[in-house]
């Protein structure tokens, strides 16, 4: 018996060791997987390079490679051997195009090395390869910032074709077209348009340069605000975006002063602190408040909207002068009338 389960020990260890390499041995061929890089076979060993090669060498060898394989240089293997023909050169093409896409990149390469090396990782593998295939061409820095740079191009001019669209109305309203008229006048504008002698135009070029006159003075004396003011170059998105981290700070130390001047010393407003509060109250921003005429300005200082109560009153006061003006137009009374008798909901039925 002794003799019998000695003999078996050896026996044993060599079915253990022979399990062990088993075990181990497709475990490279697992971890190159279908659908990553070259599939079942080593990148390495289609372009016939070894692991250390250098770009150089790795370079030559592909265009080797694809002067012989490439479908329309493609003549078959010498001697009529097993080549396959065009339909497995052009599948052979695409394998050493796949190989030298996989290890001329730094990055790729590495990743690869690191999946040969280590075939278990399958999901770290997946991650790396489909990141790398599926990431954008161009950085997306570069088309945010493109893009940024195209809104704003258009948001400019489309506020320059708002403030032309401006002046050339306040051309045609007789009390500006007067006023500037008469300041062309005095400032002896208008004489010049009137040339005689060799350099006389015709009264449509002098009608149009006048015309030009008259636009430039209005655009100098009257200061147009709101949506049809002109335009600024930092009021364009791009520069807003820069000055962004600017405003942010301006805008801390501005609400630390705020605090500390009118919350901890109990300063009185001033006339720019007044009226900033009467514009909040109201929900209207800085370019349709700087709208509103100076006379409003000074009805609201006047009665103190600054004061919660005070704007409360004005506002019910506001509303009850609407309701008036709606009540007494005629228009508002005709929709009321229709509202009531043939308005939504209501089914009429003629009879015969």
């Amino acid at each position: 018996m002794a003799a019998a389960g000695g003999g078996a020990g050896p026996g044993r260890r060599w079915v253990l060791c022979l399990w062990l390499c088993a075990a181990l041995l497709p475990r490279a061929a697992r971890g190159l997987t279908e659908g990553l890089y070259c599939g079942r076979r080593v990148c390495y060993e289609v372009l016939g390079v070894s692991r250390q090669a250098s770009k150089a060498e790795i370079a030559r060898a592909y265009r080797q490679l694809a002067r012989k394989y490439h479908p329309d240089r493609y003549r078959g293997e010498p001697g009529g051997g097993g080549g396959g023909g065009p339909q497995a050169a052009h599948e052979k093409f695409l394998l050493i195009a796949t190989a030298y896409e996989t290890l001329k990149d730094e990055e790729t390469r590495k990743d690869y090395d690191y999946m040969l090396d280590h075939p278990e990782e399958y999901y770290r593998h997946y991650y790396h390869y489909y990141s790398r295939r599926l990431a954008p061409k161009v950085d997306v820095r570069i088309v945010i910032l493109v893009t940024v740079c195209a809104i704003s191009v258009f948001q400019f001019f489309s506020w320059w074709s708002s403030y032309n669209e401006a002046i050339n109305y306040l051309a045609t309203v007789p009390k500006y077209r007067i006023q500037a008229t008469e300041i062309a006048r005095q400032q002896g504008l208008l004489n010049k348009t009137k040339e005689k002698g060799k350099n006389r135009r015709s009264k449509e070029e002098i009608r149009e340069e006048e015309e030009e006159i008259i636009k430039d003075i209005i655009k100098n004396k009257i200061d147009i605000k709101g949506g049809y003011q002109k335009p600024k170059i930092y009021d364009i998105l791009l520069f807003q975006i820069l000055l962004a981290p600017f405003y942010l700070c301006k805008y801390i130390v501005w609400y630390c002063w705020w605090i500390y001047c009118f919350t901890i010393k109990g300063q009185e407003y001033g006339v720019e602190e007044k009226l900033y509060i009467i514009r909040r109250y109201m929900k209207m921003s800085q370019s349709q408040f700087d709208s509103l005429e100076d006379h409003q300005k000074e009805t609201f200082l006047e009665r103190q909207l600054w004061i919660r109560e005070n704007y409360e009153v004005y506002k019910r006061e506001q509303e009850e002068e609407l309701k008036k003006k709606m009540a007494m137009d005629p228009r508002w009374k005709r929709y009321r009338r229709w509202m009531k008798n043939e308005g939504p909901g209501r089914l009429t039925f003629i009879d015969d």
